[in-house]
């Protein structure tokens, strides 16, 4: 992992999750056509979106876009904001009740008063595409099975592409969430990596972070991780996305490297375009894996 000369800024490989993105898609879309052919329906995807939060609406209206690019069925209930917790618990088991919904993904955040942990616990098992449910949470911590949250997966896909062997591969996740950190982790575990859990009020972060042969920054701070944080020939992926405004006046998105100073590395992914479209195309593929599951039971 480690090379003895660092490359040029020109010869650090840029981890494309667009294009690998496209490539699961479409994997999932030949996936979706087998289960059609062998069962008569396609698999089915129900998204909730309670209230109009802006980046909520964007997300929702990517994920069924996608939904339509792999044939797979998106079924939408968008609810008013002052929907109270009764009904979307109701909602819910509607949709664990329907055999043609195999996927039910929640879009966070919910409204003030409604428990995101109750609702989300409300899915069965089999139907949580998003592997929030403390089933699928325990399942990944065993090495059981289960469906498996869809960022980490796509990092996991995201790595693959340059990492062949990760066994005694020091690995650094800067970011402790049960969305990212926790389960990329338990993830990189399995295959024998050696991994360090980190966050931003972890002492001497820096030289922590300069010792790994990977470093995974999800931690939600724009541009944490600087040049002098990574060493020659790491492998870094960037998870953040955040919108700032330049000095004079321009807004752009940056992730949580800072990925100008990062020439030095053996590859890292992009923000826009990396972990991101890995994400909603994970999504896709637990569908179809939920599917197979519900029609092989």
């Amino acid at each position: 992992m480690t090379n003895a000369t660092a490359p040029s800024p020109e010869q650090v490989r840029l981890i494309d999750g667009k294009a690998i993105a496209a490539q699961l898609v479409e994997q999932t879309r030949q996936e979706v056509e087998e289960i059609a052919a062998a069962h008569g329906a396609a698999p089915g995807l129900a998204v909730v979106l309670v209230g109009s939060d802006p980046a909520s609406e964007v997300y929702v209206g990517r994920k069924i876009a996608q939904c339509r690019k792999a044939g797979i069925r998106s079924v939408e209930h968008r609810l008013p904001a002052d929907t109270d917790e009764g009904a979307l618990l109701a909602l819910i088991d509607e949709m664990n009740a329907d055999p043609a919904i195999d996927g039910i993904l929640i879009q966070l955040p919910l409204p003030k008063g409604i428990d995101a942990s109750l609702v989300l616990d409300r899915i069965l098992p089999g139907k949580d595409v998003d592997g929030f449910h403390p089933v699928n949470v325990g399942r990944l911590s065993s090495g059981t099975g289960g469906l498996v949250p869809c960022t980490p997966l796509g990092i996991m896909m995201l790595l693959d592409t340059v990492i062949a062997d990760y066994r005694g591969l020091n690995v650094v996740v800067i970011g402790k969430s049960n969305i990212v950190g926790k389960p990329v982790s338990m993830l990189l575990l399995e295959r024998e990596a050696t991994v360090t859990v980190t966050h931003i009020e972890t002492r001497n972060l820096p030289d922590i972070a300069r010792q790994a042969d990977v470093i995974v920054a999800a931690a939600g701070a724009p541009q944490l991780v600087r040049g002098y944080w990574v060493k020659p020939g790491a492998v870094v992926i960037d998870v953040g996305i955040t919108r700032i405004t330049d000095p004079d006046g321009r807004t752009r998105l940056v992730g949580d490297c800072a990925t100008n100073e990062l020439g030095h590395a053996a590859a890292v992914t992009p923000v826009p375009g990396g972990v991101g479209p890995m994400t909603i195309a994970c999504l896709l593929s637990n569908t179809v894996r939920a599917a197979r599951m519900a029609r092989d039971a």
